[in-house]
């Protein structure tokens, strides 16, 4: 596996699925910057509707739906169903993933926790989700919601720093003493 952080401004996601699965798998790519991700579900429940809005479309996807998708999750369907859609998305190019298939998996979703713009993950490559589940437990009770501002104090002061001229080893350098002063990293 590879690590990436993707831009959800700049590539275009879907889900496609029903259940709770489909849900929290929506609304995670929603907390994650995906405002404009679409929700495919040919059984919506009252929740999932509530939550997609007008990004739900009441059906499962067709190849020019999938066509214009960079990645696409799969979760609640039936497994014949999931199989074909993740064929038709590999057909045209697209990353999937389908929930608990990891045969039919492109790329595993991480657990994760986020911080303001702070993005901590963890993977075990679809071996164990329960154990990313804790560790990512483990990493929420390491680094609470205080890291968001503590982030957006660093990056002001990292860009005032860039803008005097300093060189990037400075720049870390003086974020080192800087996270050492405060104990955040103690």
């Amino acid at each position: 596996m590879i690590a990436v952080a993707l831009d959800p401004a700049a590539l275009p996601f879907a889900v496609a699925g029903h259940g709770d699965a489909a849900l929290r798998r929506f609304t995670a790519l929603r907390s994650g910057g995906a405002q404009d991700v679409l929700m495919f579900s040919g059984q919506p429940d009252p929740e999932l509707r509530r939550a997609a809005g007008n990004a739900l479309r009441q059906r499962l996807p067709d190849r020019a739906d999938v066509a214009a998708l960079r990645a696409l999750w799969i979760l609640g369907l039936p497994d014949d169903a999931a199989a074909a859609l993740a064929a038709l998305a590999r057909s045209e190019r697209v990353l999937v993933n389908v929930e608990d298939q990891p045969a039919l998996c492109d790329f595993h979703s991480v657990a994760e926790v986020r911080r303001g713009d702070l993005l901590l993950t963890v993977s075990t490559g679809g071996a164990s989700p329960g154990l990313a589940a804790r560790i990512r437990a483990r990493l929420g009770a390491e680094y609470g919601p205080e890291w968001s501002d503590r982030l957006a104090f660093l990056r002001d002061r990292r860009g005032a720093w860039r803008r005097a001229g300093r060189k990037p080893a400075e720049v870390t350098a003086l974020i080192d003493a800087l996270l050492h002063a405060n104990g955040w990293l103690a």
